[in-house]
C-alpha cells in the first residue's frame, strides 16, 4: 500500500531531451509486462531511471502507484483459496499484534534517544510497524505532519523496501525456510505490500498466498493506530483513511473459492495482477530520486534501519521456532 509522496524532479546525470526520456520510460514500462521482468529487475530499472535521466512523469507517480497497487492486490485474490487464506491469517495474528506494538514502543524510545523530531520518528515507527507508505499516508494528516517530515519517513521506508526485496529471498533459501515460514516473515518484516508480494512471489505460490493474506490483515491495523495517533498528538479530528480495497480482495478470494466459472479466468487475472505489481515496483524505484534519498538524513535513516533489523530478526526467530 503506497502512500502519497510529494517529491519534485531533479537534475539528471545524463542530459537528454524530454522526448527521449519519455521513450526510454515507456519502453521500460512495456518491459514490465514481459515474461523477462521480475519485481527485482523492475525496481532496479526504476532506480536507474531515477538516478540517470529522471522520471518524466513524476507528478503522476503517486496516483499511478497507489491505484496500480490496489487493483493488482485485488486481482491476486482471484488466485487464492478462502480456506487456506483463513488458516494463514490465523497463524499471523499473534505475530502481527506482538510485532506492531513492539515496533511502536521501541521506535518511540529510539527516537527520543537519537533526538529525532517527534513526528518524523513516529511516522517511521508507524510505517515500519504496519505497512510502510500506506501507514505514513494515513497517520500524517492526523498528526498534522509537515511535508518534509512525510518525505523523510517515506524515503527511509522505500529504501529499506528495496533492500528487503533482494535480501529476503536469499536469506530464506539459505535457511531453508518453508513457504509458510517465508510468507509469514515477509508479511511481518517488509514494510510495503508491493515489496512483500515481490519477495514472496519469487519464493513460491504458497509463500505468496500466506504473505498477501497476513499483510492485508496487518494493514487493517492502520485504523486503530491512526486513532491512537490522534490521541497522542491531541488532534480531535476523527477522519481516518480506511483501506477499502482489502474488502474487494476478500470478495475476489470468495469468488475464486465458491464460483466455479471464475476458475476459467482466474489464471489470466493472476498474470495481469503480478505484472501490475512488477510495474508498481518499477514506478516506486523511478520515484526514488537523489533528492529524495539525500532528504532522509542520517539519524532518521538510522532509526528506520535499526527498527527494521529488529523486527526482521525477531520475526525470523519467531517463524523458525514458534510457527
Amino acid at each position: 500500500m503506497q502512500s502519497s509522496h510529494h517529491f519534485t524532479n531533479h537534475t539528471s546525470f545524463i542530459n537528454i531531451n524530454d522526448n527521449t526520456k519519455k521513450i526510454i520510460f515507456i519502453a521500460c514500462t512495456a518491459f514490465c509486462f514481459t515474461p523477462f521482468a521480475s519485481p527485482a529487475i523492475a525496481l532496479i530499472m526504476g532506480l536507474a531511471i531515477a538516478q540517470l535521466i529522471g522520471h518524466p512523469y513524476l507528478h503522476l507517480n503517486h496516483r499511478a502507484t497507489h491505484l496500480l497497487l490496489q487493483v493488482s492486490v485485488v486481482g491476486l485474490g482471484f488466485g487464492m483459496n478462502m480456506h487456506s487464506a483463513l488458516q494463514a491469517g490465523k497463524e499471523g495474528v499473534l505475530f502481527t499484534i506482538a510485532s506492531i506494538s513492539g515496533t511502536l514502543v521501541f521506535g518511540y524510545f529510539m527516537g527520543k534517544f537519537l533526538n529525532i523530531e517527534k513526528k518524523t520518528s513516529f511516522l517511521i515507527s508507524g510505517g515500519t510497524a504496519i505497512c510502510g507508505g500506506s501507514a505514513i499516508a494515513a497517520i500524517s494528516p492526523v498528526i498534522k505532519a509537515e511535508e518534509k517530515q512525510i518525505s523523510v519517513a517515506l524515503g527511509c521506508v522505500f529504501v529499506l523496501n528495496a533492500i528487503a526485496l533482494f535480501l529476503f529471498p536469499v536469506i530464506g533459501h539459505h535457511l531453508n525456510l518453508s513457504q509458510t515460514q517465508f510468507g509469514l516473515w515477509c508479511a511481518i518484516a517488509i514494510h510495503d505490500t508491493s515489496s512483500v508480494v515481490g519477495a514472496a512471489s519469487k519464493y513460491g505460490p504458497h509463500a505468496l498466498e500466506v504473505a498477501t493474506t497476513v499483510k492485508l490483515a496487518r494493514a487493517l491495523w492502520i485504523i486503530p493506530v491512526t486513532f491512537m495517533s490522534a490521541f497522542l498528538f491531541k488532534n480531535q479530528s476523527k477522519t481516518v483513511s480506511v483501506p477499502y480495497f482489502i474488502g474487494l480482495f476478500v470478495m475476489a478470494m470468495i469468488a475464486n473459492t465458491y464460483i466455479p466459472a471464475i476458475s476459467i479466468v482466474s489464471p489470466y487475472l493472476l498474470i495481469i495482477s503480478k505484472a501490475g505489481l512488477t510495474l508498481t515496483l518499477f514506478l516506486i524505484g523511478a520515484g526514488l530520486s537523489r533528492k529524495v534519498l539525500s532528504a532522509v538524513g542520517f539519524k532518521p535513516f538510522l532509526q528506520g534501519t535499526i527498527l527494521w533489523i529488529a523486527i526482521s530478526v525477531s520475526a525470523l526467530y519467531a517463524v523458525m521456532h514458534l510457527a
